[in-house]
């Protein structure tokens, strides 16, 4: 990390023993866990750290449904 950068936990999902499905939803699922803590550490309260997610995961699977047609 540099000077900075914030000094934040980002969580690393273990490859041993997964399959490339489980770690790919394995990285997901602790992604969208940093970004809560990092969220309700920032003040926000939960309904809207889970609209904000809500909405963001909607966008990225609209994008790769208009890829798709």
């Amino acid at each position: 990390m540099t000077e900075k950068e914030p000094d934040i936990l980002i969580t690393e999902f273990p490859k041993k023993g997964f399959t490339i499905i489980d770690q790919l939803q394995g990285r997901v699922q602790f992604a969208i866990l940093d970004q809560i803590e990092l969220m309700k550490t920032s003040g926000m309260e939960y309904e809207e750290i889970s609209k904000i997610i809500l909405s963001n995961i909607e966008k990225i699977l609209d994008s790769y449904r208009l890829k798709e047609n």
